[in-house]
């Protein structure tokens, strides 16, 4: 091959090496396809013999414009003549064919994301010389027509549905009729692109790299390296595998499947998974068709099963790693096409990394690092109550945990497009093809009528985390698809009725089933211990309920680094009274409302200081913007309108218009920069000097009592130091004045809340009057960005992610070069003044792996998330422990 060929580059690039000289650990250059069969091959196992075309390629391919770059083909005849070579069979040779598979294989797994061509290399003459070797013309007939199917939808982008339409009804097992439906697929081709279809084998396969290539781009393929924060620098493009094609399609004694060498549901060490007798892999995958249980293969073909489990335990020994195997048997003979880590569900991930360590397959750092902090959300998920006795009205193959509820959607596009609405969608389906998979992002759960634990829609949802039903036979799609109905129209259930689906039992039930907290396993509990000791942040939680508290401290959380006390005022029964200190047109009036008020939040705050025993409680001091629990001015004009339409007493009306002036008088241009938080405070001292009270009578009383105690209370919204100032010394008056009266000394840390820009830069000045600064992470990004999270996140970060202006949503994850600068600038101005400072994080990036790194090493000491996500944040703290850990390992063996 020329150089020229490649472009520029210094030297020439090899483009495709065979399995057998490949490295197969270079997934980067060979993509995770490649590198399975390469390392496979080294391993000495059953691999039908076949080369890679690199990623380099793909690369180079759209630099040239989306053209296969000169000399490609050249190269790829000489790999096929090989390949011959190594078969005993001819490519495009009427007596012995050789056909090959055509797929893709990007560096991260990427399962059903681009295309895939089965049976390449057949034509109306190597169809008659295959049906001669096989002496079997059924099979023959069937992979021509299979082939014609694949390359026509993925080549010629032909619409798969009208392939489908010519096979409704046909008999497949009978070669007469196959031949009619090859000849019928060719000629619906030629009409659709209006050329012949090509016969040429080698033209077959430049389309076909071609189409892999470009598949690198297709719709399905970016959205999900978009969700699952695929960068370029972790999958640049796909390679292509060429391999010798191999047949489960050859009669009772070939068969197809995808097995797990463990169950990727719960964990449990056993082969889990899937086959079909007389099949080809998309047949499994596809969903098409409900396949047979592994555990079958046992008395259907014990040879093959007692070979395929040895295959199995090889493959988890080498990689140390539970694997995802593709297999085929022809004529009783075993061949493994593909391996891969196996996508699992978070209860198996916890698991298998349990398991694996204490099998003295990997070490206990190595368990912790396999497995996705924000995945163990899926443990947390709730399932289906047991009390209720609601029957199901169908049961299918419980693919991925949890339950769901929603509106049934059958149409993928109406699926998307309610989904991004906000409403909760389960998506409807026969089956599901890669194309659906937009929906799935949008959607809250999946239920479709066929396919296994292994087909597509199973694959996509474990890796996602959502519910999901498939093989459910009982239910019948309506041609229209706009129902289904259960037992011959028994029940029917209608486009837009609320279901919900059990993705742990397969159950599908009618309406909204009540569900229930899950329960946590052994081994997540002693995942999360492992974490603890590893970790060097602290982790407390965001808790305003003594329920949230408790949750909390279960979960190991180390204190509440927010209680936020405005939270407490949202029960039904309080609010009124809050809503009339809000009101209060003078000092007396506030203060008779705070006095109703105080009883109350002083027993708020006993409860939670009691739950946390021992442990730190920040508790914020009022901060929310007033205008939240306002009355609206439109509702209170609307209100007099109708009580003077209906003559009612002047004394009502007056008081709904005194009403409507405070509000009036109250209202702010911009309440989320107006009068709230540290600013309310001075204007009116007594309703932090209440609050106060509030905190330290708790602390006291709790104290008298002999609990522990460690109240925080923290001041939000200071831009000055003289706010702060202010308030300090409300708080050393109040806290005397309570010590005086219960004669008791209290030990209660005072801070403040840097959510302000300035803050930040004046955090040298805030150290002297304070024993810890926490940032209020959601309020400093706001001020950063100047925007605000519901107006940007609901109408332009969307667009600005999918256009590449952000990488990330600032709201998700810490934006380090603007609001993390402004974090590092401010630790280190205040540690500066004061060394030993307490400093963490209250915003709910708190509870965000990549954001609980960055504090990390920015030197913060705890981070505080929701009360949900502290065995995430635990985790997460653990990984970035190890990888400092690393990196000063690194460092140190370079010096």
């Amino acid at each position: 091959m020329s150089e020229e060929g490649f472009g520029k580059a210094p030297a020439i690039v090899k483009p495709i090496y065979f399995f057998d000289e490949a490295d197969g650990k270079n997934k980067m250059l060979l993509g995770g396809k490649g590198a399975g069969l390469a390392e496979m091959t080294r391993l000495g196992l059953p691999v039908p013999p076949g080369f890679i075309i690199t990623t380099e390629i793909c690369e180079k391919f759209y630099e040239a414009g989306r053209r296969l770059p000169d000399g490609l083909m050249d190269e790829v005849r000489r790999s096929i003549s090989r390949l011959e070579s190594l078969t005993g069979k001819k490519f495009g040779d009427p007596q012995n064919p050789l056909l090959v598979s055509v797929r893709s294989g990007a560096p991260v797994s990427m399962p059903g994301m681009m295309d895939t061509i089965l049976n390449l290399g057949l034509n109306d003459e190597t169809v008659e010389g295959l049906s001669r070797k096989s002496n079997d013309p059924r099979f023959a007939w069937d992979a021509y027509r299979r082939f014609i199917q694949m390359f026509g939808k993925i080549v010629l982008g032909v619409d798969d549905r009208k392939f489908d339409s010519i096979l409704a009804g046909k008999d497949l097992s009978n070669p007469k009729v196959l031949k009619d439906i090859a000849m019928s697929f060719k000629s619906l081709c030629e009409g659709t692109g209006g050329k012949k279809f090509p016969a040429d084998p080698y033209k077959q396969l430049e389309l076909a790299i071609d189409a892999v290539f470009r598949s690198w781009t297709g719709k399905r393929a970016v959205e999900y390296r978009k969700q699952h924060n695929i960068t370029p620098d972790m999958a640049g493009g796909t390679a292509v595998t060429i391999v010798t094609m191999v047949f489960g399609n050859m009669g009772s004694d070939s068969c197809t499947g995808v097995v797990f060498t463990r169950d990727p549901e719960t964990g449990e060490k056993q082969l889990y998974g899937d086959y079909l007798i007389n099949a080809q892999g998309e047949d499994v995958v596809s969903g098409r068709a409900t396949p047979n249980h592994i555990d079958s293969l046992v008395s259907e073909m014990p040879d093959v099963y007692q070979q395929l489990l040895g295959v199995c335990e090889k493959l988890e020994s080498h990689f140390k790693e539970p694997q995802d195997v593709e297999f085929t048997v022809e004529k009783g003979r075993l061949y493994i096409l593909q391996t891969r880590a196996a996508k699992m569900n978070a209860v198996a991930a916890v698991k298998t990394s349990i398991d694996l360590y204490h099998e003295g397959l990997i070490t206990k750092t190595a368990a912790l690092e396999r497995i996705d902090p924000e995945g163990l959300e899926q443990i947390l998920y709730r399932r289906i109550d047991p009390h209720v006795k609601q029957k199901a009205i169908a049961t299918g193959i419980g693919a991925s945990p949890g339950a769901a509820s929603g509106i049934a959607v059958f149409d993928v596009a109406q699926a998307e497009a309610l989904g991004k609405k906000g409403e909760k969608v389960i998506l409807v389906r026969e089956d599901t093809k890669p194309d659906d998979v937009p929906a799935f992002f949008q959607s809250v759960g999946i239920l479709t009528s066929r396919g296994g634990k292994t087909s597509h829609a199973a694959v996509v949802a474990r890796g996602m985390g959502k519910p999901c039903v498939v093989g459910c036979s009982q239910i019948e799609i309506d041609a229209e698809g706009k129902s289904f109905s259960v037992g011959g129209k028994k029940v029917v259930v209608s486009e837009g009725q609320k279901i919900t689906i059990d993705g742990s039992t397969g159950r599908v039930y009618v309406g909204e089933i009540p569900t229930v907290e899950p329960e946590i396993s052994s081994e997540f509990k002693e995942l999360l211990q492992w974490s603890s000791e590893m970790k060097g942040i602290k982790i407390r939680a965001n808790a305003d309920t003594v329920e949230s508290a408790a949750l909390a401290r279960k979960y190991g959380a180390e204190g509440i680094g927010l209680c936020r006390t405005e939270r407490m005022f949202n029960q039904h029964d309080r609010i009124m009274q809050f809503v009339s200190m809000i009101m209060a047109e003078n000092e007396e009036e506030r203060r008779r409302a705070l006095a109703e008020l105080e009883p109350l939040q002083k027993s708020d705050f006993k409860a939670i200081l009691r739950e946390m025993n021992g442990l730190p409680v920040t508790i914020r001091l009022l901060d929310p913007p007033l205008h939240e629990f306002l009355p609206k001015e439109e509702d209170l004009m609307q209100k007099i309108f109708e009580l003077k339409s209906s003559s009612a007493k002047p004394s009502e009306i007056a008081r709904i218009e005194k009403i409507l002036h405070r509000v009036h008088e109250l209202s702010e241009i911009n309440p989320m920069l107006g009068h709230r938080g540290v600013r309310m405070g001075i204007s009116f001292p007594e309703i932090y000097e209440t609050q106060i009270r509030s905190i330290c009578e708790a602390a006291a009383e709790l104290a008298k009592e002999g609990v522990a105690v460690e109240p925080q209370i923290m001041v939000p919204q200071v831009g000055l130091v003289e706010e702060l100032a202010a308030v300090r010394q409300i708080f050393e008056s109040v806290k005397r004045e309570v010590e005086h009266r219960h004669r008791i000394k209290l030990k209660i840390k005072f801070g403040s809340m840097i959510e302000v820009v300035r803050a930040c830069l004046v955090a040298d000045d805030i150290a002297h009057l304070v024993d810890f600064i926490s940032f209020g992470t959601n309020d400093l990004t706001q001020a950063t960005f100047s925007f605000s999270r519901e107006d940007a996140e609901g109408k332009f970060l969307p667009f600005y992610l999918e256009k590449g202006i952000v990488s990330v949503n600032p709201f998700q994850s810490i934006d380090r070069k603007g609001v993390g600068r402004l974090m590092k600038m401010a630790v280190d101005m205040a540690r500066k003044e004061k060394k030993d400072i307490e400093i963490g994080i209250c915003g709910e990036h708190g509870g965000d792996p990549r954001s609980i790194e960055f504090c990390s090493t920015a030197g913060l000491d705890y981070v505080s998330a929701s009360s949900h996500r502290i065995p995430i944040a635990i985790l997460a703290a653990a990984q970035s422990a190890i990888k400092q850990n690393k990196r000063l390992h690194r460092h140190s063996t370079i010096a």
